[in-house]
């Protein structure tokens, strides 16, 4: 069956153009500029006028949580939601990350999964392995051609997944056939900050949303980012920093053209458009405590107007391409 997409303005590849899409037994087969396609009433098939719509590529998006690992009572979403919801937004593929219920770090839990998946899913999908601690040695022996990335929490987040042995992560490092995402805070630091932070400011009017930089700093990231960049280079690790936060972690990174990189890094939408000033949005509600507040900021926190640079990446004197190269992802929760 052959459907023609006619007249539409099409967004693809840098260029605007008005043009028409052909398509033969679901995939695309042409693509034709005007002048040059056809008359939609020549056409042996279905036809679409797309006469002032705009049609562009399905998006990828590469770090999605729809935190459903099959076996959750009240998870946050499923993937037949999510994945509508993914759908109507205009991504059309999506990688799921591991720290589910269950928590998708072994084989049975990515096949659970992935039945999971071929049932309810309105798009594509992948799925992240998670390490941990305990099972290196496990994940480095399943076929990678099964899953599209390993995920690596070097801070504390959703789920009891925290790798922080050293011997581990240098395994791990040196043997990984694929690419290793990592999540990276320091969690000493996080701890340190955060028993201060408890000592001074618990059950008082100031426990509020804002503490969240406070204890999440922008140490934490950078020393956490500075030593897993340097565990890649040190064993030519195809190595990836999930949502970079902070602008004294763009040093670590270089600038080279992206195909002759195998460190690279991510931003969210948050650490680009919000600073910590708008944690004073959310609050906390008089007499509620903050840890049963409705807003639960997730880690890493927006920063101080001094170190979110990241809202001006073409500015970062030793980083002109990092909004093309290094910006990368929706992270939909």
């Amino acid at each position: 069956m052959k459907t023609l997409i006619h007249n539409a303005t099409i967004v693809n590849e840098g260029r605007i153009f008005v043009g028409s899409v052909v398509i033969e037994d679901d995939k695309i087969v042409d693509i034709i500029e005007k002048p040059d396609f056809p008359e939609s009433s020549d056409f042996p098939g279905e036809t679409i006028d797309a006469t002032g719509m705009i049609l562009m590529p399905g998006v990828i998006d590469t770090h999605v949580h729809f935190r459903d690992g099959g076996q959750s009572e009240n998870p946050a979403g499923t993937f037949y939601s999510e994945s509508r919801a993914a759908r109507a937004g205009g991504v059309t593929s999506v990688v799921d990350m591991p720290n589910t219920k269950p928590q998708t770090t072994t084989q049975e839990a990515l096949e659970a999964k992935e039945a999971l998946a071929a049932r309810d899913s309105a798009v594509n999908y992948g799925f992240m392995l998670g390490a941990t601690n305990d099972n290196i040695d496990d994940l480095l022996a399943l076929d990678p051609t099964r899953y599209a990335a390993i995920k690596l929490f070097l801070g504390s987040s959703t789920g009891n997944m925290l790798v922080n042995n050293s011997e581990q992560l240098d395994h791990l490092f040196r043997d990984a056939q694929k690419l290793i995402v990592a999540h990276c805070e320091q969690e000493e630091v996080i701890q340190a900050n955060l028993f201060n932070a408890k000592r001074e400011y618990q059950d008082t009017p100031e426990e509020t949303a804002a503490l969240h930089p406070k204890i999440r700093n922008s140490e934490a990231c950078f020393l956490s980012t500075y030593h897993a960049v340097e565990r890649a280079r040190k064993y030519g690790t195809r190595f990836h920093v999930a949502h970079i936060s902070t602008a004294t972690e763009l040093s670590l990174l270089s600038n080279f053209d992206l195909e002759k990189k195998h460190i690279t890094a991510e931003v969210t939408p948050n650490h680009l458009w919000f600073d910590d000033r708008d944690y004073a949005a959310v609050g906390r509600p008089r007499g509620r405590p903050h840890r049963h507040h409705r807003h639960r900021p997730c880690p890493p926190p927006s920063r101080s107007q001094a170190e979110a640079l990241l809202r001006r990446p073409k500015r970062h004197p030793q980083h002109p391409a990092l909004a093309a190269d290094d910006v990368g992802t929706c992270h939909k929760q």
